[in-house]
């Protein structure tokens, strides 16, 4: 009896969920059918950036996961290339997501700047001595360090061309969301982008529920037209984001076919 009862409810929470996606976006005008794949990683880069969802309650700037470039852009390896030039060529920054998989998020230098301004501008800070080390961070590190993370030694000699570094100065950056130490090494720092916590919780819960979803249908699959005018329950991005982002990583994949191009679940 509790057997039945419990495929009863888990059955019912189906036809829920199902009924959450079907009240989706239905006036057309994600098309991504018709802007699913790009020659070139800056012009993707700079598509997926303008259609970035607006998310209420959270002020964020626009960023890309590095796994949507690969749904878009055949040639991984010129996109990771493309990505190398233009991180050297300071238009952009690389982020390693702490998602519990091997995310990156990309976001152009000009919204990462704006990201960093607004979160000292909450952090509310009087002292202008110790308001001084945001703008360190912005000219000596942000400048010259690219990489995805800086070890302590090295983030307190480049602050220093700033003025006197003290330890309050990097737990400052630390509240900011600036930085996030890593959990191996804690003399190493994460750069990350303040603000986004809860988005990266409901990328890890939207990708979830979009997998459930396919998973339930007959096949496994469904056209994409349809699919993308579906509304995620659980996630602030749009369904847009999330199938850009699980093809890209390999957990969906595209099948052409007459009446149009084809979601379905990756077997391996």
């Amino acid at each position: 009896m509790a057997a039945e009862t419990s495929r009863s409810f888990g059955k019912k929470r189906a036809r829920d969920e199902e009924s959450v996606l079907d009240k989706g976006d239905a006036d057309g005008t994600l098309g991504l059918e018709n802007n699913l794949t790009f020659s070139d990683t800056l012009i993707a880069l700079q598509m997926m950036r303008a259609q970035f969802p607006n998310i209420e309650k959270v002020a964020t700037q626009p960023f890309i996961l590095r796994s949507q470039l690969y749904s878009s852009v055949k040639d991984r390896t010129q996109v990771d290339r493309n990505l190398e030039s233009l991180k050297e060529e300071k238009a952009l920054r690389l982020f390693k997501l702490n998602t519990g998989q091997d995310d990156h998020a990309i976001m152009f230098l000009d919204d990462y700047l704006k990201q960093v301004a607004l979160a000292v501008k909450r952090l509310e800070i009087k002292n202008q001595q110790d308001i001084e080390v945001f703008e360190w961070f912005k000219k000596y590190v942000i400048e010259t360090k690219l990489d995805v993370s800086i070890d302590h030694q090295e983030l307190c000699s480049l602050l220093s061309c700033g003025g006197e570094v003290k330890d309050k100065h990097v737990t400052l950056l630390i509240g900011a969301g600036l930085l996030n130490r890593q959990l191996i090494d804690p003399n190493v720092y994460w750069f990350t982008i303040p603000n986004i916590g809860s988005i990266l919780k409901g990328l890890s819960q939207g990708r979830k529920e979009l997998l459930s979803f396919l998973n339930r249908r007959k096949f496994k699959e469904m056209l994409l037209a349809p699919l993308e005018k579906k509304q995620l329950r659980f996630s602030p991005l749009d369904m847009r984001f999330h199938l850009r982002d699980l093809i890209g990583s390999g957990h969906l994949k595209t099948v052409q076919t007459p009446t149009g191009l084809l979601v379905r679940v990756s077997k391996d």
